[in-house]
């Protein structure tokens, strides 16, 4: 293998081309200096911004540009083509922004911009609280400490978490952390110097014991309390925890925080059969990051078929071959019925050999301190369209919360990471000043060996499910229906029409 640096691709841009044969809105690879950046017309206008997203190295070229903006075809992250700024989550960190000229008919690009502007709206201070306490350091609550910073706003900031590591990148406790191919010091979402530039306070290893929303105040497990102008409640969801005869037995790790990814990976050096119980999303990526360590994997599951009352049957028929390929056994239609030493015991009978146990049987919403102080709770923390509680100046994002999804025409309550960090950005612009109601389309992917799903919008019930391409060559999408309108895409490596549905389902929601 050559240990020459791969060629550039595409023109070199500093030499400049001819602008009247740049299409309006598409997007073209090309390098400056020796850098991958790209080039996009918009009207009399050039812009050129780095050619990889911030989030994972996404090919912004293979994106989809929206007026000043161009969205990742892999996580949907949008960064500004002006500024270079990361707009929407999962991009928390901005990208380049270079200069271009207009001259002699061509489009030259220039060097980088030494100080990028901002196209973000600036915080109204006179409509901003003075304080901001968040409750919860995963996603969403992160999300909200950034974009108030982004923002401008000048007031306290401080981040509350029980977990002494938050926060870190959630998603990757499942899949490539837990695989072996990403190092531990990829998991913070920010170096801890961030936090102090950023003036935002980091109270972890600190457990809130009571809420009281009225004065909007935390008090804290060693009694002392503290009150704020507001509060974010982003508390996240808590995992379903079994209860499985056999004392003496294995014992069963969970998968939330950065300690039980830990733990997990600690377990499988010496482990060589493992159970996953459940056929959960989660249950399932652990699977597949066990298997990535050599590590053989039973999976144990009540279901007929793997994620179908999500995805349908054909997707979940897919989902099970695909792990079968990989050298997964499951034992669908059946419980753990007890853990002995060496083994877990299914509900047909079944000894199932285990060194390593796994529960990935979902999660439930963490309401207990909501629920305490009086707000109003019914699977999750319900909050309005703009994501406060009824108490004025209490929010609730993220796993726990409850909220009203306008194309579904219902409440919803979804434990979708890109879904928890928006929230958080919403609810920053709404606590600056320059928020509205939260209409943002859910979108998750998931990981399974070297095939990622991606999922965009939200269809609870389905009555039809429309099959494009094909599941077997990796090259599909599927459609979900309910009494004929379209509620959500789910595909296979066909990013771009990921992309469209989502801007389609935006622009509908905004005619409505």
């Amino acid at each position: 293998m050559s240990d020459e640096p791969a060629q550039p691709k595409g023109p070199d841009l500093g030499a400049g081309l001819t602008f009247e044969d740049l299409q309006d809105g598409q997007p073209r690879l090309g390098h400056v200096g020796g850098e991958a950046v790209l080039l996009v017309r918009h009207g009399r206008e050039g812009f050129t911004i780095g050619a990889s997203c911030s989030h994972y190295g996404g090919p912004l070229a293979e994106g989809l540009v929206v007026g000043e903006t161009v969205r990742c075809p892999w996580h949907h992250a949008c960064f500004s083509l002006r500024t270079g700024e990361a707009l929407r989550a999962p991009a928390l960190k901005p990208v380049d922004a270079y200069q271009v000229a207009i001259e002699g008919g061509k489009a030259i690009v220039r060097g980088k911009e030494k100080r990028p502007g901002t196209v973000r709206p600036r915080a109204r201070a006179a409509a901003a609280p003075r304080s901001v306490g968040i409750v919860g350091a995963g996603a969403a609550g992160n999300c909200v400490a950034e974009e108030l910073r982004h923002l401008g706003y000048q007031g306290e900031i401080t981040l509350v978490d029980a977990d002494r590591d938050a926060p870190y990148d959630r998603p990757n406790l499942s899949k490539d952390y837990l695989a072996g191919s990403a190092p531990e010091d990829w998991m913070p979402l920010h170096p801890r110097a961030y936090y102090e530039e950023q003036a935002i306070e980091l109270a972890l290893g600190r457990r809130v014991a009571a809420l009281d929303p009225a004065r909007k105040a935390l008090t804290f497990e060693d009694g002392t309390t503290r009150a704020f102008g507001a509060i974010v409640l982003a508390t996240g969801a808590e995992p379903v925890r079994l209860k499985i005869p056999g004392e003496n037995g294995l014992p069963v790790f969970y998968l939330r925080s950065l300690a039980d990814s830990r733990a997990i990976v600690a377990a499988a050096q010496s482990a060589r059969r493992a159970v996953v119980l459940g056929a959960s999303f989660i249950g399932l990526e652990v699977a597949a990051s066990l298997r990535a360590r050599k590590v053989e994997v039973h999976v144990v599951a009540p279901d007929e078929r793997p994620l179908a009352r999500v995805l349908g049957t054909e997707a979940g028929d897919f989902v099970r071959r695909l792990h079968e390929e990989h050298g997964v056994v499951f034992h669908l239609g059946q419980t753990a019925s007890g853990l002995e030493p060496g083994h877990v015991v299914t509900s047909s009978g079944e000894r199932l050999d285990a060194d390593l146990v796994v529960a990935g049987v979902g999660v439930r919403p963490a309401v207990a301190l909501a629920q305490a102080a009086g707000l109003r709770v019914d699977d999750g923390i319900v909050v309005d369209s703009v994501l406060q509680t009824p108490a004025a100046g209490v929010f609730a994002i993220g796993d726990s919360a409850r909220w009203p999804e306008p194309r579904s025409g219902g409440m919803a309550r979804i434990e979708h990471w890109v879904l928890a960090q928006r929230q958080g950005q919403a609810v920053a612009r709404t606590l600056a000043g320059v928020g509205g109601p939260f209409t943002d389309v859910p979108f998750f992917w998931s990981q399974h060996y070297d095939v990622s799903l991606n999922y965009v919008g939200y269809a609870p019930k389905h009555d039809r499910v429309v099959v494009d391409g094909s599941l077997e060559k990796h090259d599909a999408s599927l459609r979900y229906f309910s009494g004929g309108k379209l509620l959500a895409l789910a595909s296979l490596f066909r990013d771009r029409e990921s992309l469209e549905t989502e801007l389609a389902m935006e622009e509908s929601a905004a005619r409505q």
